[in-house]
């Protein structure tokens, strides 16, 4: 598959680092499984990962997190 953003990357299995802010929470999860790109750095979750890092991500805010910078555990 190319890239969508640079368009001429080819994506590839590997893992990205996924930063998200609610308000005032900041949320890192490093080594999240993705396609990402070779030439760009973008990367893509699958529909599946993408709910697993918005449940961690929630699980954050809920407690009061201000920074929260987990590590992905399968």
């Amino acid at each position: 598959m190319k890239c969508v953003i640079c368009k001429t990357g080819d994506v590839a299995d590997g893992t990205a680092t996924v930063t998200l802010q609610r308000g005032e929470t900041i949320i890192v999860i490093k080594d999240v499984p993705a396609q990402v790109c070779a030439q760009c750095g973008e990367y893509y979750l699958t529909a599946t990962m993408t709910e697993q890092v918005l449940a961690m991500a929630e699980a954050a805010v809920s407690k009061g997190a201000e920074v929260e910078i987990l590590r992905w555990a399968a």
